[in-house]
């Protein structure tokens, strides 16, 4: 049953990443998409954190050619594989994927309009990715509601407890939400996910990144009392200023009980550069991906991954930090928390 969000809910709560999850969800690459120009290199990558993180919790893939995932799959334990077979334009299931709300103890699915970032890159098949695995009953949600806003998962942390996390230069873009401000599209999101407050980040912004500054490039919760951010002390890197000023912002933040947030600095990645037009890429750590035992840090093989690994090991003292390398997911200008979508336990209905 689909709903518009103007229906009465109480009790709303957008869970956060590190709380127990089903699954997550992944788009494996089309060869429709512009991914073919990068076939051989980002397929292993693909392979590589399929295995990894099925070998830990299961795992949801989308793909729009079963025959060849399952061609690529070959001699690997599909045990907590599940695949469905949808239309797909790209890979970017944290902003076409579903948000999942809890209501009391029944979940509801959001699915925001996505319209390509902006209306940068066609997106008509990756809105409809959520409906139709509502329509193969693959969620266990007691509603499909549909906001009038466009909005990415990446754009928007949640610690859990009624905090969100976002960034100005994405939510205000003009080419998301043109007919709302600020303060209604706050107050949209506070209706939604029954927030006590909302932080905008007014800087932080990586070259090469197509989101228009989504938040989780440059700043995430860890819990409800950390954000780990990228951190650049390089006066002579041209991304110092901002991330110096988005540092301060950080700083001026208050958690849930009104305390400064602990500040946990991770290292800004070395310049890496398209092959084919020599642009500037968003490698940054910020894109971790939290799963149920452990947590995934992209890598890019530059001399910053093992001490990206041991800031952030801080962060998460109770779970493994362990890197895996995205470097080939550069080169469409995302990384690994962009591809994938977690989803709270007992939301989802997976059955082989």
């Amino acid at each position: 049953m689909r709903f518009s969000y103007f229906c009465s809910m109480t009790m709303l709560r957008l869970p956060a990443e590190w709380e127990p999850q089903d699954a997550i969800q992944i788009a494996f690459p089309s060869r429709q998409s512009d991914w073919i120009d990068y076939w051989e290199d980002v397929v292993p990558c693909y392979i590589n954190i399929i295995k990894v993180i099925s070998s830990y919790q299961p795992l949801l893939i989308v793909c729009d050619d079963e025959t060849e995932l399952r061609y690529y799959l070959s001699g690997i334990d599909l045990t907590n594989i599940h695949i469905v077979k949808l239309p797909i334009n790209d890979t970017w299931a944290r902003d076409h994927g579903a948000i999942t709300v809890k209501q009391g103890n029944e979940f509801l699915i959001y699915d925001f309009m996505f319209n390509g970032w902006g209306l940068k890159f066609a997106a008509d098949k990756d809105n409809l990715i959520t409906k139709g695995l509502w329509d193969k009953g693959i969620y266990n949600s007691k509603g499909l509601l549909v906001p009038d806003l466009v909005l990415e998962g990446g754009s928007i942390e949640s610690d859990g407890k009624g905090t969100l996390l976002t960034t100005i230069n994405c939510l205000l873009s003009p080419n998301r939400n043109p007919h709302f401000n600020r303060q209604q599209i706050e107050d949209k999101l506070i209706k939604l996910f029954d927030l006590k407050k909302v932080l905008w980040l007014e800087s932080g912004h990586l070259l090469g990144d197509d989101t228009d500054a989504h938040i989780d490039t440059v700043a995430r919760f860890c819990d409800e009392n950390t954000i780990a951010y990228v951190q650049c002390t390089d006066r002579s890197e041209i991304h110092y200023a901002d991330l110096k000023k988005m540092e301060e912002e950080l700083q001026q933040f208050k958690n849930v009980v009104g305390q400064p947030y602990i500040l946990i600095p991770l290292p800004m990645a070395d310049a890496i550069y398209a092959p084919d037009d020599n642009r500037r890429l968003p490698a940054t750590y910020a894109n971790f991906l939290i799963l149920n035992e452990v947590v995934l840090l992209p890598t890019y093989e530059v001399a910053q991954d093992e001490m990206a690994i041991t800031q952030l090991q801080k962060a998460f003292p109770n779970k493994k930090v362990i890197g895996i390398d995205c470097k080939a997911l550069l080169l469409q200008h995302g990384s690994l928390h962009c591809i994938s979508m977690q989803y709270p336990k007992g939301s989802l209905n997976l059955k082989k």
